[in-house]
């Protein structure tokens, strides 16, 4: 058994079954994510029994900790893809990334070699604490590049208060949202929970990601597929992950 959630008997019936998840950290030795080929093959496996046929995982780029490129990012992809082979691991594997808003982002947007989800959505990230001063200017320039901006767990940022008028003026930028799962869990805390809850019931939610970094959060997932607030979800929401196919 790999993980607890192999062979384990379902308390309850989980709710609708995602085919694609597009936030995660699984390509080895690049990011905070796996730092092995064995440990990403692990959270693969643990991926395909949650019943997935499809994983975007998304590599950080960040100026200062995480200078990936598209060339870094792809030949990983190409050595996780072989070995998931190998390993006899059926989900499809395909790589985009999540920009960090930092003073390199605008450089990297300019160059236009842009690693996108599906051709058309920038993730993107922030500080957790603290807004960027130029984040709408920012937000702009993506949309005005060609991309759609999805923002990745926009639960998990601390600097967002007065949640209607400031996850309501990203709307009105036109951000569109991906929130964690393992929120709804509780796996980063009561406010990041709050928001999440938040945001599904005002209807503001467009994509849900594992955002997958280690084992944890695979075992995770599977209590938040079983939930009342993960059904919850589809009843305000528009989930857009299953036209990624």
């Amino acid at each position: 058994m790999i993980f607890s959630l192999f062979g384990k008997k379902k308390e309850k019936e989980r709710g609708k079954t995602l085919k694609v998840d597009l936030h995660s950290h699984l390509i080895p030795g690049i990011d905070d994510g796996s730092a092995s080929m064995e440990e990403s093959l692990l959270l693969l496996k643990g991926i395909e029994a949650l019943q997935y046929q499809k994983v975007i995982t998304t590599p950080h780029i960040m100026l200062d900790a995480y200078k990936n490129t598209p060339q870094i990012i792809n030949e990983g992809l190409d050595s996780l893809r072989k070995a998931a082979k190998a390993e006899g691991i059926e989900v499809e594997i395909e790589a985009a990334a999540e920009y960090y808003l930092d003073d390199g982002f605008y450089d990297l947007l300019e160059k236009g070699d842009m690693l996108t989800i599906n051709g058309e959505y920038l993730l993107f990230e922030t500080s957790y604490v603290s807004k960027p001063l130029q984040l709408e200017e920012m937000i702009f320039e993506i949309g005005a590049a060609g991309y759609r901006p999805l923002m990745a767990h926009p639960e998990r940022y601390r600097y967002i208060k007065d949640y209607k008028k400031e996850y309501g003026r990203f709307k009105e930028l036109g951000v569109m949202f991906q929130v964690n799962l393992n929120s709804f869990g509780g796996h980063y805390g009561r406010d990041a929970k709050h928001k999440a809850e938040f945001l599904s019931q005002e209807g503001m939610i467009d994509f849900l990601g594992s955002d997958v970094h280690h084992k944890k959060q695979v075992v995770t997932l599977e209590g938040v597929f079983q939930s009342d607030a993960y059904s919850d979800i589809f009843k305000n929401n528009t989930i857009l992950n299953d036209t990624l196919v």
